[in-house]
């Protein structure tokens, strides 16, 4: 078995050449008992091959400087694959290409996948990726390929722990996004090793949804504060109004008033969410009716950056002192639902879920309160 791939010209393998039909020449790849072809470009007649060169023609000579120049650049391939110390022959085309059109760094193959990744995300989607990069760039730790090394990655994780944040917003905000470039450069051949394979990361995924919506007391404030400026208080208006319909700030961008009918004597907004295409049904509750008729059913919305901005500000008019973003309402709202007793049924279609499993894991934790603070009452009522 051989230690290197060999490398060979072959001709007219499809057996498609006849006497005045010419076949292709392509290089044949041979290792550990795969074969990969690469197409050369050229093609002659049988009567112009012999014995791996092309002959019988006035650019002969040129044609055959060109296969050579080919051999030696598939060659200098290898070897940096022999130095990586994995070689990979179906990836032989792809690295030849990059090679060619130069090299890059990580950070410009990351702007460039980011690309490719926004496509068609919802703009909040698409404003995590400019975020993420322009923090990487400043952070400046990890730039190059050679920079991808578990210790880069445990000094990413060490400088997030530093900043006080918790596992999930580390994770969801900042690794996740790294982690999904190595393996875009994984597999498009510019690395072959994760290092998130072997640094452990706390992604504490479980704590995503819960702990990130405020309490009945909490909303109230909210609702109630007096605010000082206009665009202050639409951005309250618009939270209320998002909180009370369970709507993402994506699917609250696209609110569309046409879409509102009357079932039962009751106005009924349904839809399918942009992230998932699954179908939500939201009865319209008085409260949220009262905003939409305050703007004549044009919700005054603003970018996702600017709204998570002002709600912050909102949040500390009312005396609150917790990150207070967009995605809070939606979870708020599920919360006031659940603990007012709305069938979890209810609360999934609302919400849009695929399942009632999926409205289960992420309010988990608070089924488990409201099953405490019911059985305290129960209790509070025996003689």
């Amino acid at each position: 078995m051989n230690k290197t791939p060999l490398l060979e010209f072959v001709f007219n393998r499809k057996k498609t050449a006849g006497t005045n039909r010419e076949g292709a020449v392509e290089l044949r790849i041979t290792f550990e008992r795969k074969q990969k072809y690469m197409t050369t470009g050229i093609r002659v007649l049988p009567k112009q091959w012999h014995k791996g060169t092309i002959v019988n023609r006035l650019d002969a000579h040129e044609l055959n400087q060109t296969l050579e120049k080919l051999m030696k650049e598939v060659r200098q391939v290898i070897l940096e694959m022999l130095d990586n110390g994995h070689i990979d022959i179906f990836a032989i085309p792809e690295k030849l290409k990059r090679m060619k059109e130069g090299n890059i760094s990580f950070i410009e193959f990351c702007f460039n996948r980011a690309e490719i990744r926004k496509m068609n995300k919802a703009d909040d989607s698409q404003e995590r990726y400019d975020r993420f990069l322009k923090f990487l760039v400043s952070w400046g730790k990890i730039v190059s390929f050679d920079d991808i090394t578990d210790t880069n990655i445990k000094a990413l994780d060490d400088y997030l722990v530093k900043k006080k944040l918790k596992p999930y917003s580390k994770w969801n905000n900042y690794h996740r996004f790294l982690n999904s470039f190595i393996l875009d450069a994984i597999s498009e051949g510019y690395i072959h090793r994760n290092p998130y394979k072997w640094v452990p990361i706390n992604k504490d995924k479980s704590k995503g949804g819960i702990g990130k919506y405020l309490s009945p007391e909490e909303f109230e404030l909210i609702k109630n504060v007096s605010l000082p400026s206009e665009s202050l208080r639409q951005v309250r208006d618009v939270f209320v109004f998002q909180t009370y319909t369970c709507l993402s700030y994506t699917d609250l961008k696209n609110f569309d008033p046409n879409q509102i009918q009357e079932v039962k004597n009751m106005k009924v907004y349904t839809g399918k969410r942009a992230k998932t295409e699954q179908p939500f049904t939201i009865p319209l509750l008085l409260p949220a009716l009262a905003i939409l008729k305050k703007y004549k059913n044009q919700l005054p919305i603003i970018s996702n950056v600017k709204y998570n901005e002002f709600l912050k500000a909102v949040a500390q008019h009312a005396g609150i002192d917790r990150p207070v973003s967009s995605h809070w309402a939606r979870h708020t709202g599920a919360t006031l639902l659940l603990n007012g007793g709305t069938d979890m049924r209810i609360v999934s279609k609302i919400c849009g879920h695929s399942s009632t499993r999926i409205t289960e894991q992420v309010y988990a934790k608070l089924l488990d309160e409201t099953v405490v603070d019911a059985m305290a009452t129960y209790q509070s009522g025996l003689k």
